[in-house]
């Protein structure tokens, strides 16, 4: 990238999302000249991937929430996406604007509990305020119980055991192996054995039979978890880290024969929606056989922004090929383990490359804003 292409007229991409896959695309649109308009329902992006910390330290949470419009200015649109007109190439927005297009990059991602996923219509501040709240509660508790464990509840386990060692966190999971099944074995191992080195007590292969029940992200004197083989424990704090699930009401009802099973869209290998060559998506809403990732997601906004520039200049379309899983999991600023290109990687090294900073200064290079001490 560097050099700008000659756009005719015509041409405006439109990006509705504005996650990892939104802003990637959006940044790389910015440079390449070519017009566009970011919607998303919220004024700013939140790097999720620091998430967790944010609801354990304070003012960390400033660090994971950037403007929108300090980056891309006027081709930013807060605002609600109800539907697609595809007859006249239309986003149609809550409250009956309706926005042209000539190009357009669906980057919808997907929503799950809170604090792993924020998925509330708030200011910049309003969010901060969010996890610092949480941040209290954490801080109110003497005894939380982390509801699941994927990568998310593995990783919010040991975050409060690393700022708060003296606090009792119990993890409870439904399955035996730990963090993901994409991973190695012998990663999933190493998770257990950094989670038990800090003490996280664990109740594997159970499962939270009162959880409807239960109050999420506050603090009580007691609250009575019970799983369906017996256990009960009595906690001051309930952290749910289930339930992902792909964000596809923008696109539903005018794409629902091209979505899989999961609400994503199936993509062919330049990542056009199948049966459309103007419409990509990209990120968690991408049917593509690899795991949920913000790392795969700026992958797909490179492939998108390039097949766009590239069908401008008739040039042949870049395909987009899954690679060989590359997955840190942060235990902690002091911790961590994963999987670079399918191979183990240890924990110094992934303590180094994510656990320390978590990727945060990555997200503010990427929007082009220095990012607050």
């Amino acid at each position: 990238m560097g050099s700008q292409v000659s756009v005719d007229a015509s041409v405006h991409v439109v990006i509705v999302g504005g996650g990892f896959g939104g802003i990637a695309a959006a940044s790389q649109l910015q440079a390449w000249g070519v017009p566009f308009t970011l919607l998303d329902m919220r004024d700013s992006f939140h790097h999720n991937v620091a998430a967790l910390r944010a609801s354990v330290e304070s003012g960390f949470a400033k660090k994971t929430f950037i403007s929108y419009t300090k980056s891309f200015q006027d081709s930013f649109r807060q605002g609600l996406v109800e539907g697609l007109d595809l007859d006249k190439q239309r986003v149609l927005l809550q409250g009956g604007e309706a926005l042209p297009f000539s190009h357009l990059i669906l980057a919808t991602g997907s929503r799950g509990s809170f604090p792993g996923k924020f998925n509330q219509v708030a200011t910049l501040q309003e969010a901060i305020e969010a996890y610092e709240e949480m941040v209290r509660q954490v801080q109110n508790s003497q005894h939380i119980v982390v509801v699941g464990g994927g990568s998310a509840g593995v990783e919010m386990a040991a975050e409060v055991k690393t700022d708060y060692p003296e606090k009792k966190v119990t993890l409870v999971h439904s399955q035996t192996p730990l963090a993901d099944p994409e991973l190695l074995p012998c990663v999933r191992q190493e998770v257990k054995k950094i989670l038990l080195e800090k003490g996280v007590e664990l109740v594997l292969n159970e499962r939270v039979s009162n959880l409807e029940e239960l109050p999420l992200n506050e603090y009580h004197d007691s609250i009575r978890v019970q799983t369906d083989k017996g256990t009960q424990l009595v906690a001051n704090l309930v952290i749910l880290c289930t339930g992902i699930k792909i964000n596809s009401s923008a696109y539903s009802s005018a794409l629902g024969d091209k979505m899989a099973g999961d609400g994503s869209l199936m993509v062919n290998e330049h990542l056009q929606v199948q049966g459309f060559h103007n419409i990509y998506a990209i990120g968690d809403c991408a049917h593509v056989k690899e795991p949920k990732m913000a790392y795969h997601a700026g992958l797909h906004a490179n492939v998108a922004v390039t097949n766009i520039v590239n069908s401008m200049q008739q040039k042949p379309l870049k395909a987009y090929t899954p690679g060989a899983l590359t997955f840190l999991l942060s235990m902690g600023r002091n911790d961590g383990v994963g999987q670079i290109s399918g191979f183990y990687v240890g924990r110094l090294m992934v303590r180094l490359a994510k656990s320390r900073d978590l990727f945060v200064s990555s997200s503010w290079k990427t929007m082009r804003q220095a990012a607050p001490s």
